[in-house]
């Protein structure tokens, strides 16, 4: 009688211990899953900022060109007007 209580205890804990072993690869999976994710969010994120970036300087290239243009068209009326009162 002992021997079958004894063979139902361990058959008990072996169950408990593969149902430990079991969450515990479902919660490491699950880490593993969350890591990627937060991977591709970040390399999401750094590509969106790269492309503000790319985007920000060619605004400033392009305020630099008009800020030029600017000047040169008001250096050419200067030069003029210091031409006509000569």
């Amino acid at each position: 009688m002992q021997a079958i209580k004894d063979k139902l205890h361990e058959m008990g804990e072996m169950h408990k211990a593969k149902a430990e072993a079991k969450a515990e690869a479902k919660a490491e999976e699950k880490a593993e899953k969350d890591l990627a994710k937060a991977r591709m969010d970040i390399a999401h994120e750094v590509r969106k900022a790269k492309e503000a970036e790319a985007e920000m300087d060619m605004h400033v290239a392009k305020a630099g060109n008009m800020a030029k243009r600017e000047v040169d068209k008001h250096a050419s009326e200067t030069h003029n007007r210091n031409a006509n009162h000569s």
